[in-house]
């Protein structure tokens, strides 16, 4: 049987979704061009982010001894030593009787203040701070610079979730 180009034998229309006309290629490739510099940006964009430019770090502060709490700084100024100001964050996150190192009376505070202007983030527990508000009938008073989470454990969680690194000296 001898075939005539462009007739089709079937009664039915079948269509070949991956044949397509030199029309259609050139058409394909001018939108395929189009799209390629977003393209090449998404995944220089991407590849940044997954080669971790920006190191993460939260430190969990949840004692009094001051040693111990000084560290935790000395930790966080380290850091930023290692891998510059703009190449990492910190998170100090303090609760139950770390928090009081978050206040006008630790002898932590000029360094806490100082440090909170210098890119690294301080975080007071909510809960901890109802607690002490109850049991003394006073709001612990903040240092300038210090933000208030609702719960610093599960602050610490959240840090976590988003890829930060977690210490506790």
């Amino acid at each position: 049987m001898e075939v005539t180009p462009g007739f089709n034998p079937c009664p039915v229309a079948v269509e070949n979704r991956y044949t397509t006309t030199k029309i259609e290629d050139k058409t394909n490739m001018k939108q395929l061009f189009k799209l390629l510099p977003a393209l090449l940006l998404t995944v220089f964009v991407s590849g940044q982010a997954l080669a971790g430019d920006v190191h993460k770090l939260v430190i969990q502060v949840s004692t009094d001894d001051p040693r111990t709490q000084m560290i935790a700084l000395n930790n966080a100024v380290n850091l930023q030593k290692l891998y510059g100001m703009d190449n990492v964050k910190v998170e100090i996150v303090a609760y139950g009787p770390g928090l009081w190192m978050l206040t006008d009376k630790s002898d932590q505070a000029q360094r806490v203040t100082s440090l909170a202007m210098q890119d690294i983030t301080f975080s007071a527990c909510g809960n901890t701070m109802a607690k002490v508000e109850k049991k003394s009938g006073k709001k612990p008073q903040l240092l300038e610079g210090v933000g208030v989470v609702k719960a610093g454990v599960g602050r610490i969680m959240e840090l976590q979730e988003q890829g930060y690194a977690y210490i506790r000296p």
